[in-house]
């Protein structure tokens, strides 16, 4: 079974890209690895610092290993914007596959620093463990929002620019990078041109991550994988694009809440003398991998 760093590259041959989906449970991580075993396609498993806290970094790497081990299938785990060095420690003692410093919210000298050391403290201890960097701040938390958040990076001119791509990651020698391209965490929801309410999430800048992902390969020799986050509220047609112009690896999370929400809800209603929290949560299940199999359809081209 090939490793991470050889589908990510398989993925950037193909022109597809690999699904990232975050957890705090176990019930979501299992209708995600049903949904990819279906499709017989990779996953990627992403737990937050928060997320981590609630499930348990360390039961979250057991569960992801023995899924991989018994069903030798390539599903694998990441610590999704980890923050601070310690916490990177954490998800390195945990045994995570790959890990992503987040230093977005720093300047763009600080970032390069504290994401130089986060990925010489994770090399100095294992020589197979990804590590990603995020530039420029794209802002926002997974969940559904009524409005455009203040300071979101949808500007042209605070979006990732190809010259300090290439030079980040020359400096701080990550293994993959997550620009700010036009997208943002959570769902934008407005009034569409139809009168309905629907997600306005900005549109990708497609241009910018052509040039980003020309700039990386000509400065370092190699393909870079680049990595899409806050994918939920883009269009499929926006997706398709951002993956033929060079995006790798594509993170879902809100989209995955929003549906276990909804499906409890009304499970909850339906069912109001129900106390098995399996029965309770069955439609959750369901609606979680309803999204996800949706997702990596579309990702993996199956559509």
């Amino acid at each position: 079974m090939k490793n991470l760093h050889e589908l990510i590259k398989q993925a950037e041959k193909n022109k597809v890209a690999i699904g990232h989906f975050n957890v705090s449970d176990s019930m979501a991580l299992k209708a995600i690895f049903e949904s990819a075993q279906e499709l017989e396609v990779p996953v990627i498993i992403g737990t937050s610092e928060g997320e981590a806290d609630f499930l348990e970094r360390n039961l979250a790497s057991a569960m992801v290993q023995r899924l991989r081990a018994d069903n030798k299938f390539p599903i694998f785990l990441n610590s999704d914007h980890t923050h601070s060095l310690e916490e990177v420690k954490k998800a390195v003692a945990a045994g995570y596959d790959a890990i992503i410093f987040d230093g977005s919210k720093l300047s763009f000298e600080e970032n390069i620093k504290q994401t130089k050391k986060a990925v010489e403290y994770i090399r100095s201890k294992s020589k197979t463990i990804l590590v990603e960097g995020e530039l420029g701040y794209i802002g926002g938390s997974s969940q559904v929002l009524r409005s455009m958040p203040a300071g979101i990076a949808i500007k042209p001119e605070d979006l990732t620019k190809p010259e300090d791509a290439v030079r980040f990651v020359k400096e701080t020698g990550v293994d993959l990078l997550a620009p700010a391209v036009g997208n943002i965490h959570g769902i934008v929801m407005g009034i569409g041109s139809d009168g309905k309410m629907q997600s306005i999430n900005p549109r990708l800048d497609i241009e910018r991550i052509t040039a980003i992902k020309k700039a990386l390969q000509q400065a370092q020799g190699k393909l870079i994988p680049l990595v899409l986050h806050g994918g939920s509220g883009i269009s499929d047609k926006d997706f398709t694009a951002a993956i033929n112009a060079g995006i790798s690896i594509i993170h879902i999370n809100t989209e995955i809440r929003l549906a276990w929400k909804n499906a409890l809800e009304k499970s909850l209603l339906q069912n109001k003398d129900e106390i098995a929290p399996y029965k309770i949560l069955k439609p959750s299940f369901e609606a979680v991998k309803l999204v996800v199999k949706s997702r990596l359809q579309l990702f993996n081209k199956l559509i």
